[in-house]
């Protein structure tokens, strides 16, 4: 049985647009329109798609960062949105963090290494300054640094030190979620591994549970038990990530597999087939009718334009919005 730490249900996130002096709203941008999901408890959920797809809306969501428009989110059966300001602080904040895509920008250049992990622990505990420094050193040796570079500021370090910097903070009130956007895409390639493994020891060690947002689905399959795949506000496909790899089924997973060079299962060792998507992703001010992915879509039927794929169990967890499948 699934031990869920968080779940999600039609979550809603739209923007107005607005226009002229009294900013009346003409129209409203659908960045995030009917997400469920569920990230369960030590293990990892992959959040894949393009740029605009709604991933980042949906941490902010998460992270408190962007109050919904409608929806629940749930964590450990209990409704965020019925927790009182006391409980948010105190049961909700520490116990879910975040580490950036940028290591860089996420991080204070006036403060040393020190002050930078220790942050969380001055904000949120009650501990002397002596065990805020040693749990600083603690967190640094486990992201596989030393005492000598808490005392250096973080122009000092490589972009992967500086990302296990971030890891570091990450971990010092002992999360149970870490929500990791692009941990590795600012990265040099020969340096991703090492924060990959760091990541997937780290939560091995401590039964962490890990959302993860990338674009880049090597990345994904390497980190994630569950994947969902977004478009345009949408989750199109959803499943246990080698079940979907092995068995993409909705249009849009298979085009982003071939974009990212992955085989498909019916190349048969013959080399990677080639869908190219014509045009550009529409905008969420005004999706298209029907499957919102027709439009771009190289299998597409007439239906395809009238009717809303439903989210549906093909067997096994496995779901998909396609009406062709």
């Amino acid at each position: 049985m699934e031990d869920v730490l968080l779940e999600g249900r039609d979550l809603k996130k739209y923007y107005p647009v607005t226009k002229g002096l009294l900013q009346r709203t003409v129209g409203w941008v659908r960045a995030v329109d009917g997400v469920s999901f569920k990230v369960e408890r030590g293990k990892t959920l992959g959040l894949v798609g393009e740029s605009g797809a709604g991933k980042t809306t949906t941490a902010k969501a998460i992270l408190l960062l962007e109050r919904l428009t409608s929806g629940n989110i749930l964590f450990e059966g209990k409704d965020l949105y019925q927790f009182s300001q006391s409980q948010l602080k105190t049961e909700y904040r520490p116990r879910v963090q975040s580490v950036q895509q940028n290591p860089w920008s996420s991080m204070n250049p006036r403060m040393r290494v020190r002050d930078i992990v220790a942050e969380p622990l001055v904000v949120n505990t009650k501990q002397s300054k002596k065990q805020n420094q040693s749990r600083v050193l603690e967190l640094l040796e486990q992201v596989g640094l030393n005492s000598g570079h808490a005392e250096l500021y973080p122009h000092e370090f490589s972009g992967g030190q500086r990302q296990r910097i971030a890891v570091a903070r990450a971990l010092a009130l002992n999360p149970s979620l870490v929500v990791l956007d692009e941990p590795v895409s600012a990265l040099d390639v020969s340096i991703r591994a090492q924060i990959m493994n760091l990541l997937k020891d780290l939560q091995e060690q401590y039964n962490l549970s890990y959302l993860v947002i990338a674009h880049n689905l090597a990345t994904v399959r390497y980190m994630s038990y569950n994947v969902a795949i977004m478009y345009l506000g949408q989750i199109v496909e959803y499943g246990e990530a080698e079940e979907l790899f092995k068995r993409p089924l909705h249009p849009y997973t298979r085009a982003l597999m071939s974009a990212s060079l992955l085989t498909l299962p019916e190349d048969d060792g013959q080399g990677t087939e080639q869908i190219i998507l014509s045009g550009e992703m529409p905008s969420p001010l005004n999706p298209p009718s029907g499957c919102r992915f027709h439009t771009r879509c190289t299998e597409a039927a007439p239906k395809c334009s009238q009717e809303v794929p439903p989210l549906r169990n093909v067997g096994g967890g496995h779901e998909v919005a396609c009406l062709r499948v």
